[in-house]
Order: C-alpha cells, then sequence, then structure tokens
C-alpha cells in the first residue's frame, strides 16, 4: 500500500503542478508547448488535472481509496498520452507534447508495476 500511496502523492503533484503552470503564466507555458487558439480549453485542461492532482494528494490510505486513486492515474496518463501521441504527428501540438507523452507513459507504467507488487506478483 505505500507504494500506491506514494504513486498517488506523486502523480498528484505532478498533475497538479502541470495544472498550474498555465494559470500562472500562460505566456511561459505556451513558449514550451506552443500557442493556443481556445484558451478556454487550455484553462479548462488545467482546471481539469489541478482536480485530479489534489483528489490524488488527499487520497486517504486505505486499499479502497487508493485503488480509486490508481484508476485515476492511470486514466489520466492514459487520456494525456493518447492525445499527445496522435496530435503531434498530425501537427496540431508542438515536440514538446513527446516529453509529457514520455511522462504519462512512465506514470502507466508505475501504477502497473506498483499493482503487481501489491498484488503479490
Amino acid at each position: 500500500m505505500s507504494t500506491s500511496r506514494g504513486l498517488a502523492r506523486a502523480q498528484g503533484a505532478f498533475n497538479l503542478v502541470g495544472g498550474l503552470w498555465p494559470i500562472m503564466s500562460v505566456r511561459s507555458f505556451e513558449a514550451v508547448f506552443g500557442p493556443k487558439t481556445d484558451r478556454w480549453l487550455e484553462y479548462t485542461v488545467a482546471g481539469l488535472l489541478m482536480a485530479v492532482g489534489v483528489a490524488q494528494l488527499t487520497t486517504p490510505d486505505d486499499d479502497a481509496a487508493l485503488r480509486v486513486a490508481e484508476r485515476v492515474g492511470v486514466g489520466t496518463a492514459a487520456t494525456l498520452l493518447a492525445i499527445d501521441l496522435v496530435y503531434v504527428p498530425a501537427g496540431r501540438l508542438r515536440w514538446t507534447y513527446l516529453l509529457d507523452a514520455t511522462a504519462e507513459a512512465g506514470w502507466i507504467t508505475a501504477w502497473a508495476m506498483s499493482g503487481r507488487v501489491r498484488r503479490g506478483r
């Protein structure tokens, strides 16, 4: 359970910071990830990432809650990874989103390994 707790906290912090960045400094965020035509969408994704991050950071330490944090973490990472892998090659997102894709794949891998450890595999 401590591995899941640590992963929930780590990914929660990652998601919270990722969501705060465009809210706090849209100029620096867009300097790295490219200008956006729909600022409302950028802020919506940022808000959702912050909400997921806070939920993961405040997950209680019981097994059922940690399983929910895992599902939310894997679902969020898989969604962002899919968007990165579809829209970077299509030219809709800047190549720097492949850095995010790498991080998201890392979260999915970490959760998968955590599940094997927790289930005794």
